[in-house]
């Protein structure tokens, strides 16, 4: 079910990420594909997954962002430095912070970006 036609805010919500990420489907070789589960106020969280040898071009977020991968290795570049994450890590960039991301055998992570209040608009 895309996020168009599933609620992703709530006082209270619980996922199964193995469910969610099943839901996702197959991904082509190089490409990747994401899922918003949350999005209220200031939190998001999304659940990004590279296919063997995908890759996130280098951006930055408006906010501070943790990174949490859940299964396979995944590579982040930032400020010319390599982090080879995995399952048991987590990697936190503070807002602005220019970085790209990818993955030789296939990954998946659970990014939570807290956007800053002027980015956010409240209900």
């Amino acid at each position: 079910m895309s996020s168009l036609d599933r609620e992703l805010d709530g006082a209270t919500m619980v996922f199964d990420l193995a469910a969610e990420r099943k839901e996702m489907g197959e991904i082509e070789q190089g490409h990747h594909t994401a899922r918003t589960l949350h999005k209220r106020g200031p939190l998001r969280l999304t659940l990004l997954t590279l296919a063997p040898g995908g890759m996130l071009t280098e951006h930055a977020s408006a906010g501070p962002i943790a990174v949490q991968p859940l299964a396979g290795m995944v590579q982040f570049q930032v400020d010319g430095s390599v982090h080879d994450l995995g399952p048991g890590q987590l990697l936190t960039l503070g807002a602005g912070v220019r970085h790209s991301a990818s993955s030789r055998d296939g990954a998946t992570f659970l990014l939570t970006v807290a956007m800053p209040d002027t980015a956010v608009a409240m209900p």
